[in-house]
C-alpha cells in the first residue's frame, strides 16, 4: 500500500465497500499498515529483533499485532480460535525471531490488514450488535466492540514499534 499525499487515510473519506459505521476501522488499519510500510524497510534484521532495556521488539509487536488482528476478527465472526491461531499465540515472542526480514514483516502485515479489510467489507451493519463472545472464559462482546477494538489494538501495536524504532536507532548512532 501506498499513503496518499492528502493526509490522514481518516481524512481522505471513504474506504470502498466499507460500511459508514466501520470506516473508522478502516482508517486505522489502512494508518496503520501505512506506517509499518514506511517503518520496517529501513530496519536492519538487528533492529527489528533488538529489544532495548528489556522491551518487546519492533518484531514481537509486528506478528502480536497481526495475531491479534486475526484472532478479533475470529470471534467478530462468531468462531472459535483453531489450534494453529492457539499455537500463533503460543509462540508470538520468539516465532520467526532473528529470521523474519523486515520486508517479509512487512508483506505479512500489508497480508493481515487486507484480509481484514476483507471481513470488514463483508460485514452487515445490522449484525454489529450481535452478540459475540471472547476467548475460553466467552467473555460478552459484540461484533462491534472486537472490530473497534481490534483496530485501536493493531495501532496501539505500530504506536510501540515505532517508538521502539525509535529507540534502536538512536542506540545504534551511540555505538
Amino acid at each position: 500500500m501506498t499513503k496518499p499525499a492528502a493526509g490522514p487515510v481518516w481524512l481522505q473519506g471513504a474506504i470502498q465497500g466499507v460500511p459508514s459505521l466501520l470506516q473508522p476501522v478502516a482508517h486505522a488499519l489502512i494508518e496503520a499498515d501505512h506506517d509499518v510500510q514506511a517503518l520496517l524497510p529501513r530496519l536492519s534484521l538487528e533492529d527489528v529483533w533488538a529489544r532495548p532495556h528489556a522491551a518487546a521488539s519492533v518484531g514481537f509487536h509486528v506478528r502480536h499485532a497481526m495475531g491479534s488482528l486475526d484472532r478479533l476478527f475470529t470471534y467478530a465472526r462468531g468462531e472459535s480460535l483453531t489450534e494453529a491461531q492457539l499455537a500463533t499465540l503460543a509462540s508470538e515472542k520468539t516465532m520467526d525471531r532473528d529470521t523474519a526480514t523486515p520486508v517479509q514483516l512487512a508483506e505479512d502485515f500489508a497480508a493481515g490488514i487486507q484480509k481484514a479489510l476483507g471481513q470488514l467489507r463483508a460485514t452487515s451493519e445490522a449484525s454489529l450488535l450481535d452478540p459475540r463472545e471472547v476467548g475460553r472464559a466467552k467473555l460478552p462482546s459484540n461484533v462491534l466492540g472486537l472490530l473497534v477494538h481490534a483496530g485501536d489494538h493493531t495501532y496501539r501495536h505500530v504506536g510501540q514499534m515505532i517508538t521502539t524504532a525509535r529507540v534502536v536507532e538512536g542506540m545504534a548512532g551511540v555505538r
